[in-house]
């Protein structure tokens, strides 16, 4: 009673690709900063921004899918592992951004000065 081991090579290639082009779209718009995504603002962030943190959530998911075996476990599994990392992430945002705005109030209506 031998088992037959399975090369996973196609599947890391793939996986590795995927990431790639993911990475290569981010780097692109980096460096291109189109002007209708750069200067529209969406709950305090341009468009830009937001495209950035999209696509490095699929990323960090993906890589969870992938590379923690993911795919071949049960969907109570996934969704007890995905959704407290999803809502984790949500929430760090929102603390992100309203701090930063509090910080930039008050820097700029106040004496104090940008020093940094």
């Amino acid at each position: 009673m031998s088992h037959e081991h399975v090369s996973n090579t196609k599947r890391i290639w793939t996986v590795f690709g995927i990431l790639s082009v993911i990475t290569i779209v981010e780097v692109i718009f980096g460096i291109i900063k189109p002007e209708s995504l750069h200067m529209t603002n969406f709950l305090g962030l341009n468009l830009l921004n937001w495209l950035f943190i999209i696509l490095t959530l699929v990323k960090a998911y993906y890589i969870v899918y992938a590379f923690m075996h993911m795919e071949g476990e049960k969907a109570v599994l996934r969704n007890s592992v995905i959704w407290p990392l999803i809502f984790l992430v949500v929430y760090l945002l929102f603390i992100l951004l309203t701090e930063a705005h509090y910080i930039f109030g008050v820097f700029k209506d106040s004496t104090i000065k940008w020093n940094f």
